[in-house]
């Protein structure tokens, strides 16, 4: 009976959720109906998997329209048919061209079109729609002697008033226009509201042929997507017995490289995950992730396998990852099992500059036609949604502002009412399309099966489903992803490479875990710039671990995560890591529990720890603890299957005798992980690349410090870097016009900075200079400089102040009155060429007044942060020597300090008060670190860049060292207001 059903994936549009859909026309009497949603099929295969659940015949389509006029509704007599509809709609997204207002010749699809089409020649597959509210005009039609070709078609968009007016403010936010200025061609029909079937029946009753036709048409469409079978490319050589050799051939010839002495219990393990992989056909899946891996080795790209994927011995032996499952005991099930549909996630990381290269390569190699970023959806969050409808209603800044901060303003007003009942309405509404962080798909068959694609700013196709939908119907993503990171090793290996000619296996791990130089810095938290390691709280928490071992350093890699952390599991963890006695205790407690997770003192902190409490303290099966672990993700967590899994979670640890508490306990735990635990795996891969980055720091440490400032820094600020550098014996430079780069560089001991670091340089500017120099020398003078390179005189002066001519043996100011005479005596922004090159005018200056620490605040402009010590902008003499250093002499007792202030990390107590955590350095460059409970933090709060006199307890646990501040200062820096008041009267009497 329903030919034209929109959910809210009709973006700004509809306003039902595609489930609710179903709930409400199962509800009305229908068992079968037709979703099209407006220029998309974003919800349809996720359509057709609900459908199934609540016994609905589903029926998919699209309704094509031109803006919000509607050209003709496409309706999937099959799966060729939504293949070709897909393929229809996505040139036009592609090229946001109009709808003919004639429809293609499909072969598998069925076209209505409205009433008010005037063409009478129609195809076997066309049919015209007519509406309730269009029956009294068809008497006067031409169409009353073809009612064979009359179908039903009543819109359903709203179930009631409530969705009519969100409907509207939906439109109005689409079209930007206040509510009261939105034309009615924008705004669908009051009357497209869901009927019942009895009453929809009722108004065709004088027309049964118009009823039956469009039942005929319902009924004769069908589609299946047939869930939860592989979808992905499924063979990559010529047959699947011949992926499965390559494969094999493959892994044997990774045995030498990865383990030199054979052992039996490696080549059994290999041929075991061989065979499950053949058995679940994903041998293709890891033969393409392999090729991926294979052409960024061929084009010098760095990269690390992470994912569950790491947990496989095969992809070890690929070198699709540098994860050892044996040294590791990996738990395989949580890898792969005979259970388990989709194949295991590869995340793979590659350098930010060139991910987007690997990205090509798939689909030049895999064929546009069946390769797809992933989809994702931008929705309507409650906060932003209150400014969107507020600005609608026009309501002015300040007052949106206010309902934003205290929505219980909104009883004040009609319009504030409004505001707050239509934003939580629409709160979690998908907006529109956009693309997952990282997501692509390889698909057997042609993408269009599954969706029309969209080009979004990367300039690839993305579906118009997300990762879940992608899921359900066997389409499994690849993971391609950047991170700096792997930039820094690149760069760094590279830097290495052009200062000393030497070359270096970063990819041998193993000498990497024995370095005697590497574990002392992971013992202390010395790790700086190192990827996933460098933070406070990982320094803090080596340091508490004395984690100089891989396995320690992977087990610390997930219990920083949030959700171990927030579950205080982190802490039991260093706990029970220091104190055998608790250890013990927990053994005795739970003895099934600890003996699961002995590694780990008994405490969850991977995401197969998941599975493994689950299968083996829960009993649930294999496929069970899985959808646990999948659960973790909230959305998943939404869905039927988990709620289920869980009931019985709880009903077997009862049955098998456990306290109520401790299941409520071994609960929390799991939750807790929700979209935060690692694999054990994916923990390791990121260890290893720390290792990769601390081996560098540890022997390269000013190649890797320039590295890291040239790859936009890490968790602190450039200045961090730069003070790190300093700290390993590089002598900073500012940049110079015949020295540095636009990245910065590093020449013996001399860091020279870059010219990327100034603000206010334009990169053209620096492009001129940088040919000019490279192709006709250094520049001799400013004078010289000004004549080769076309600059303008504001980006001259930058270059001056930051002291970039210093090679003249110029004072600035000096520089600053040439500049002036050559550049500033016309309107021309920038020199105008001249056949000769004229003679520039010597001056005899008057000795200039000049400041010491004016070059400190030219520094703080241009550059962010001075390059001399901060303690020597203080107005005051330090009232405070002490360091660092001395501290462990003055455990529990209190004492004064001065520190810079470097990052600080808010967050609440357990009873929702506000507290902190600081990170600063002594006045010798060494770490200083405080902790601010609630009480001195409100009292006492940071205010802002700067050095502060902090007062409180030396405290220490487990080597590692803070202050427990009572009161908190901060200094104030000197100026040179004063002392520009006298510059000016003594250049007045010099003048």
């Amino acid at each position: 009976m329903l030919t034209n059903c929109h959910s809210y994936y009709s973006f700004k549009y509809g306003t039902i959720s595609t489930e609710d859909l179903i709930k409400v026309l199962t509800y009305h009497g229908y068992t079968t109906f037709a979703l099209t949603d407006i220029n998309n099929t974003a919800a349809s295969i996720d359509f057709v998997r609900l459908a199934a659940q609540h016994n609905i015949l589903p029926v998919v389509g699209v309704d094509f329209r031109n803006g919000t006029k509607q050209q003709y509704i496409a309706l999937a007599k099959n799966n060729a048919g939504f293949r070709e509809i897909n393929e229809y709609l996505t040139p036009h997204l592609h090229e946001k061209v109009s709808f003919d207002p004639l429809a293609p010749s499909f072969d598998n699809a069925y076209i209505i079109y409205p009433f008010t089409h005037d063409d009478d020649e129609l195809r076997d597959n066309e049919f015209i729609g007519i509406s309730p509210e269009e029956l009294k005009q068809l008497p006067f039609s031409p169409w009353r002697n073809r009612l064979d070709k009359l179908v039903l078609k009543h819109t359903c968009t709203f179930r009631n008033k409530h969705d009519y007016n969100a409907h509207r403010l939906l439109r109005a936010i689409d079209n930007n226009t206040l509510l009261s200025k939105l034309p009615k061609s924008e705004q669908a029909s009051e009357t497209d509201t869901i009927l019942p079937k009895d009453k929809l029946q009722q108004l065709f009753a004088a027309y049964p042929q118009i009823i039956e036709n469009t039942e005929k048409l319902l009924d004769s469409c069908s589609i299946d997507f047939s869930f939860g079978t592989n979808k992905n490319k499924q063979v990559f050589t010529g047959s699947k017995e011949a992926d499965f050799e390559l494969l094999k051939t493959r892994c044997e010839e990774g045995l030498s490289y990865r383990f030199p002495n054979k052992n039996e219990e490696v080549v059994k393990r290999m041929y075991k995950e061989l065979e499950v992989i053949r058995d679940l056909g994903f041998c293709a899946y890891f033969l393409v992730t392999l090729d991926i891996v294979d052409y960024a080795r061929s084009q010098n790209f760095y990269h690390i396998g992470r994912g569950s994927g790491a947990n496989s011995l095969v992809a070890y032996l690929l070198r699709i990852t540098n994860v050892d499952p044996i040294e590791l005991d990996l738990y395989f099930e949580r890898f792969i099992n005979p259970f388990r549909q989709s194949p295991p996630d590869f995340d793979i990381d590659f350098s930010w500059t060139d991910r987007d290269a690997v990205t090509r390569y798939i689909f030049e190699t895999y064929g546009y036609d069946h390769v797809a970023l992933l989809g994702n959806y931008v929705t309507f969050k409650y906060k932003s949604a209150i400014r969107e409808i507020a600005k609608v209603f026009g309501l002015p800044d300040d007052e949106i502002v206010a309902l934003q901060k205290n929505p219980s303003l909104a009883t004040e007003s009609k319009y504030g009412e409004w505001v707050i009942k239509y934003s939580q309405f629409i709160d979690g509404f998908p907006s529109h399309c956009s693309i997952h962080s990282s997501g692509i798909i390889i698909s057997e068959e042609p993408m269009n099966c599954y969706s029309s694609t969209e080009l979004l700013p990367k300039g690839f196709p993305s579906t118009q489903f997300d990762m879940y939908i992608a899921e359900d119907v066997g389409l499994h993503k690849f993971d391609i992803l950047s991170q700096r990171g792997l930039s820094k090793i690149k760069d760094t290996l590279g830097i290495i490479r052009a200062n000393t000619g030497n070359e270096i296996d970063i990819d041998d791990i193993p000498r990497l875990k024995s370095d005697e130089h590497i574990k002392e810095l992971l013992k202390v938290g010395k790790a700086i710039g190192c990827f996933y390691v460098e933070s406070p709280a990982m320094r803090m928490l080596l340091t508490k671990l004395k984690a100089d071992d891989y396995l320690r350093l992977v087990a610390a890699s997930s219990i920083i995560r949030p959700g171990v952390a927030k579950s205080g599991m982190m802490r039991e963890y260093i706990l029970r890591f220091q104190d055998e006695g608790r250890r013990e205790k927990a053994r005795e407690e739970l003895p099934e529990l600890y003996n699961l997770l002995e590694e780990t003192y008994g405490v969850m902190v991977y995401q197969e720890d998941v599975i493994k409490v689950a299968h083996y303290f829960a009993g649930l099966s294999l496929d069970e603890a899985d959808v646990l672990r999948r659960g973790m993700s909230w959305k998943f967590r939404q869905r039927n299957e988990f709620w289920k899994v869980r009931d019985k979670f709880f009903s077997n640890c009862q049955q098998k005798g456990y306290a109520r508490q401790t299941i409520a306990d071994i609960w929390r735990q799991i939750e807790s992980f929700a979209n935060y635990a690692f694999a054990k795996g994916h923990s390791a891969s990121y260890a290893v690349e720390s290792y990769q980055a601390l081996f560098l720091k540890a022997y390269y440490p000013r190649e890797y410090m320039v590295a890291t400032l040239n790859n936009g820094g890490g968790f602190y600020r450039p200045e961090l870097y730069l003070h790190e550098a300093r700290m390993h014996g590089a002598i900073i430079e500012t940049p110079c016009v015949n020295r540095s780069d636009w990245p910065c560089i590093i020449r013996d001991k001399r860091l020279f900075l870059g010219f990327f670091m100034l603000h206010g340089l334009e990169k053209k500017s620096v492009e001129l200079l940088l040919n000019e120099r490279g192709l006709f020398g250094e520049f001799s003078s400013l004078a010289d400089f000004v004549t080769r390179v076309p600059i303008s005189l504001e980006q001259l002066l930058i270059l001056i102040r930051i002291d970039a001519f210093r090679f003249t043996g110029k004072t600035k100011k000096e520089l600053l009155w040439d500049a002036h005479y050559l550049l500033g005596h016309t309107k021309v922004t920038k020199p105008e060429p001249t056949l000769f090159q004229t003679v520039v005018r010597e001056f005899e200056l008057p000795l200039l007044w000049e400041h010491e620490l004016e070059n400190a605040f030219d520094e703080l402009e241009l550059l962010g942060f001075p390059l001399s010590s901060p303690f020597k902008l203080l107005e005051k003499q330090l009232p405070s020597l002490l360091k660092a250093a001395d501290l462990p002499h003055f455990i529990n007792q209190t004492v004064v300090i001065v520190g810079y202030l470097i990052t600080r990390k808010p967050t609440r107590t357990s009873s929702g008060e506000h507290m902190s955590f600081g990170t600063f350095l002594d006045i010798d460059g060494y770490w200083l670190d405080t902790v601010h409970f609630a009480h001195s933090f409100k009292r006492y709060p940071f205010r802002g860049p700067g050095c502060y006199l902090i007062r409180g307890k030396v405290v220490e646990e487990y080597g590692f060292i803070s202050i427990e501040v009572s009161q908190m200062y901060r200094l104030n820096n000197q100026t040179l207001e004063e002392n520009t008041r006298l510059r000016k009267s003594v250049e007045t009497i010099s003048i």
